[in-house]
């Protein structure tokens, strides 16, 4: 029996590309590439921006010459999953900042908001659209989401802060899956993917 294999990137500029990748390798019919060209992007089902740095991410899209045609596929419909600063490039408002990166979620977030990398941490929460169990957040210089448009489905909330969202194809977290040893985010991106294609 042939399983139809598809193909999601991991933005592979800066940040945790490797995890992404070996997570994503890890479910079945999932071919997981890294991506840095514009001819990367033409063959995926979907891609992961992962962690990093925003501003240098952005930055480096530009230098690239691949932030025009990444975000074309994204509001073509292919599925994106941002983490961590993937959330700040997907977001149209950045709270301090006139401008945005991709600019396509209807969501304002904020940057750092739970402080620098002495204040990272980790917790166990229930996300039912996510996962029947608990699942670990880990949380590094983590954005949250300040606020949505009512076209913005929130799935986790800590503290009354917002730290996952989802939007037709695209999927926002504050907090870094890829650092834990839980696929159920990685599954769930991936059933999402498979399911537009």
């Amino acid at each position: 029996m042939v399983i139809n294999m598809f193909i999601i990137g991991v933005l592979a500029l800066q940040g945790s590309v490797i995890e992404h990748t070996e997570m994503l390798n890890s479910i079945d019919g999932v071919e997981a590439v890294e991506v840095r060209t514009c001819e990367d992007i033409a063959t995926l089902s979907g891609i992961v921006l992962p962690g990093g740095e925003s501003t240098t991410i952005s930055k480096l899209l530009n230098d690239f010459e691949i932030m025009e045609t990444l975000r074309r596929r994204i509001k073509e419909g292919m599925p994106v999953w941002g983490t961590c600063a993937g959330m700040i490039l997907l977001a149209k408002n950045i709270i301090g900042e006139e401008n945005s990166h991709l600019g396509l979620m209807d969501i304002t977030v904020k940057r750092n908001a739970y402080g620098g990398q002495l204040d990272s941490f980790k917790t166990l929460i229930n996300i039912p659209a996510v996962s029947n169990e608990e699942i670990p957040l880990i949380f590094i210089r983590a954005p949250w989401v300040e606020s949505v448009e009512d076209s913005v489905n929130i799935l986790a909330s800590i503290d009354d802060r917002i730290i996952a969202v989802e939007q037709d194809n695209m999927l926002a977290t504050s907090f870094h899956p890829e650092l834990t040893a839980n696929l159920s985010f990685h599954k769930y991106f991936a059933n999402k993917v498979i399911n537009t294609n």
